[in-house]
């Protein structure tokens, strides 16, 4: 090897590790925000094609279409976000009236706990570890709410220049990706398929959790069974204990006005069928609505909510289907022995 060529090849390799160092860089001072930009992304995908026909085909003005676009998926957050502040206040009214009935109700339930396993789950060493865990998870509920809206800004940021310079974007990771035509031809596909197939699929997924929550709720005896059914499909938008911020404090309050058969039943069904129904429809809908294993999701899933947070339900399973592809292309790209005999 000459010198000339050990100077370039020297240079590539310095300028690919300065590359790779300020990636990391960037990507842990925003990994705060990583919510909002996949959440950018995703509503890109989800709208890119719409957006493209209107601005290209109907000859609309790039910057009006893109707002209204924004607009619409305002909208679309805000309607539950507001039918739960109106649903929930009269609620959260009602218990501030009745704190004596509540608190009453708790020292029953601690007391027949007690009886029955000689656990004491009220003591003043209790109480006190309460108030100071309430002391520290007011100030995290407060920075996760400044986090939540900032996340909100960027994620409508990211969307609007992607809409606005979309096919330039495209382009232009379409030239760096140094892989045949056919294979970023495939990575596109894999990531539109999986990106719609979750962001449909997350949706339709809560309302089947709230309509089995909501049966459960009347055949126990529940008042205002569809409302509450209504909070756990919203609340099951939250992986893992979602569901459970609505259905534990309402079989805890049937155990304390003493119907104890109804809400040993309904903690049963709760647990084993509200809070199990999501995994099967989330296998049944990726299988459908994108044709994706059920391994990918479940996998995907698991490593996707550590890695990216909420948006891990999304761009979880695409990780895992990414890699699986990125082995196909790899096979494809370098493989120059096929057969060996």
């Amino acid at each position: 090897m000459n010198t000339n060529m050990f100077n370039e090849k020297f240079r590539q390799v310095f300028l690919f590790l300065l590359i790779v160092v300020i990636a990391v860089l960037l990507s842990s001072q925003l990994s705060l925000f990583f919510p909002g930009l996949l959440g950018g992304i995703t509503l890109y995908l989800l709208s890119r094609s719409f957006y493209f026909k209107l601005v290209y085909d109907k000859k609309w003005k790039k910057s009006p279409t893109a707002f209204l676009l924004i607009l619409f998926y305002l909208v679309l957050i805000s309607i539950p976000i507001y039918f739960s502040i109106v649903l929930i206040s009269p609620k959260i009214n009602q218990i501030a009236a009745q704190q004596d009935k509540i608190i009453q109700g708790i020292q029953i339930v601690a007391t027949r706990i007690k009886e029955r396993t000689g656990i004491s789950l009220i003591t003043a060493e209790n109480a006190k570890e309460i108030s100071s865990k309430v002391s520290v998870i007011i100030p995290m509920l407060l920075n996760s709410t400044v986090m939540l809206f900032t996340n909100l800004l960027m994620m409508f940021f990211l969307y609007y220049y992607l809409l606005i310079n979309g096919k330039d974007t495209e382009k232009y990771i379409g030239g760096i990706i140094p892989l045949k035509q056919e294979n970023i031809h495939l990575l596109a596909n894999e990531t539109k398929v999986m990106v719609k197939a979750n962001a449909l699929g997350i949706p339709i997924i809560c309302i089947i959790q709230g309509a089995f929550a909501a049966f459960g709720y009347w055949i126990f005896g529940i008042n205002d069974w569809a409302l509450w059914g209504f909070f756990t499909g919203v609340f099951a938008f939250f992986p893992l204990v979602g569901t459970m911020i609505v259905w534990v404090p309402l079989v805890l309050y049937l155990y304390a006005v003493g119907i104890i058969w109804p809400a040993t039943w309904l903690a049963l069904y709760s647990f084993f069928i509200t809070g199990n129904v999501d995994y099967i429809a989330r296998l049944t809908l990726m299988k459908k609505m994108g044709n994706v294993h059920p391994i990918i999701t479940v996998l995907g899933v698991i490593v996707g909510l550590k890695l990216f947070g909420f948006m891990g339900l999304i761009f979880g399973p695409l990780l895992v289907s990414y890699f699986i592809v990125l082995v196909k292309i790899y096979l494809n790209e370098f493989a120059s022995i096929k057969n060996i005999e």
